[in-house]
This record gives structure tokens, C-alpha cells and sequence, in this order.
């Protein structure tokens, strides 16, 4: 394996679900933004890396980027749901 994430895995559910978990708790720490409910930086997280990874690997049009808003929506909850699981 070269890397851990790819662009190809950040397109996949699985993929930006992990990753928007990982980043989320990493960005919670930082002074400014744990000011921030988790929630809204989970969903916020998700959407800046599925609409980078739609970029790169497909370039970003507009329909791409309303589908973005949804599916960061779903990820963003499977992500909280996976945190909160883990927690327990």
C-alpha cells in the first residue's frame, strides 16, 4: 500500500465516513473550532473532502455539487453514529 487514503477511496461511503471521522476528532482539539458542535463540523468536514475528491477525480459541475450536499449529509451522520458507537 503507497498511501493510506487515496482520492478513488474518499469517493467511496466507506471511505469519506473514516475519514471524516479521523479529521473531525482531530479538528475538535484545535482552540477556534471546539467552539463548533461536532455535528456541524462532522458535516462540514465531509463536504470539503467529498467535493475535493469529486474534483479531482471527476472535476466538480454543478449537479456534482448539489449531490455533494446530500451525500456529505449522510456520511457526516454514519461518521457520528460510528463515534458515538465506539464511545459507548
Amino acid at each position: 500500500m503507497e498511501s493510506f487514503f487515496t482520492w478513488q477511496t474518499l469517493m467511496t461511503y466507506s471511505g469519506a465516513t473514516l475519514a471524516t471521522t479521523l479529521v473531525t476528532q482531530f479538528l475538535k482539539e484545535i482552540p477556534f473550532v471546539s467552539r463548533v458542535p461536532a455535528r456541524v463540523l462532522s458535516y462540514f468536514t465531509a463536504l470539503v473532502m467529498i467535493l475535493a475528491a469529486t474534483f479531482v477525480m471527476t472535476g466538480l459541475t454543478w449537479r456534482d455539487a448539489v449531490m455533494a450536499f446530500i451525500n456529505a449529509a449522510a456520511v457526516a451522520l454514519a461518521a457520528n453514529g460510528a463515534f458515538d458507537a465506539i464511545r459507548e
